[in-house]
């Protein structure tokens, strides 16, 4: 099986009130979003794929020289055109991707990689039993994805639930949306 990570880094980040867009806000010196990527990169489960959108994240794409970046121009509509942005993108080789969000810096190298491993049609991440990311598509799940609209994997879990297995994994899932999540972090 030939996997990808795709983190998804296209938002607005509309409810983070700062000046700094919240993927280039820092913990212990770190951009969120350089550390979502690391997370997959350590994972090593094959090329790490962000889309990027709202924020301009180069400076901290140069800190990895081997990911592969796609600018989504329409992030505006949702992440569901995000997704599609990275699926257009993906080798015809690859038969699965493991998809994060670049505001999660909490999520383990190792769950990319239980997540990747999995054979199931559809993995998702759970922490204490709540369903989370990374999630894992197999190939012939791709053209059930939403093409517009702000939900993605999600609604095809919804629409297929006999095909998700779910995967305990380690770390954190929660996301940083607002500068108190940040102050939680920090």
């Amino acid at each position: 099986m030939s996997v990808q990570a795709i983190i998804l880094a296209a938002g607005g980040g509309s409810r983070f009130a700062s000046n700094t867009h919240k993927l280039l806000s820092t913990i212990k010196g770190r951009s969120i979003v350089s550390l979502a990527i690391q997370s997959a990169v350590d994972a090593g489960i094959g090329e790490v794929l962000v889309v990027t959108g709202a924020a301009n994240l180069d400076s901290v794409l140069r800190e990895f020289p081997d990911v592969v970046q796609v600018h989504n121009h329409n992030w505006e509509a949702g992440q569901a055109v995000s997704i599609q942005c990275a699926i257009r993108s993906v080798s015809s080789e690859v038969t699965r991707v493991v998809v994060g969000l670049g505001d999660q810096p909490g999520i383990e190298p190792a769950a990319w990689r239980a997540i990747a491993e999995d054979p199931s049609e559809i993995t998702v991440a759970t922490y204490q039993g709540i369903r989370a990311n990374p999630v894992g598509l197999n190939r012939s799940m791709w053209d059930l994805l939403p093409i517009d609209g702000d939900e993605g994997a999600r609604k095809v879990m919804k629409m297929h639930p006999e095909l998700v297995h779910e995967l305990p994994c380690i770390g954190s899932s929660e996301d940083i949306d607002t500068v108190e999540d940040l102050r939680r972090w920090n």
